[in-house]
């Protein structure tokens, strides 16, 4: 598994869990829908970390919290 697979998943499951679209959430995030578009599909293998940080705010968590998470750390070990 790689990186890119697990922020998809991370960001699949909280929108998931929180009722909101991809679509929207490229609007609560202020990241263009193009660009989460490409990182949700996979062809976007290594979002910058601004990205991120923006994608987390938009979850109301830090970036932190959005990157703590057991599929991580498990991949990580």
């Amino acid at each position: 598994m790689e990186y890119s697979e697990i922020y998809v998943r991370r960001i699949r499951e909280l929108c998931k869990q929180r009722g909101i679209a991809i679509n929207r959430l490229a609007t609560m995030s202020d990241v263009k829908q193009s660009t989460l578009d490409n990182i949700v599909r996979g062809l976007t293998k290594n979002p910058r970390v601004k990205t991120l940080h923006k994608i987390a705010l938009a979850f109301n968590m830090t970036l932190a919290e959005f990157l703590d998470f057991a599929e991580l750390i498990l991949f990580l070990n």
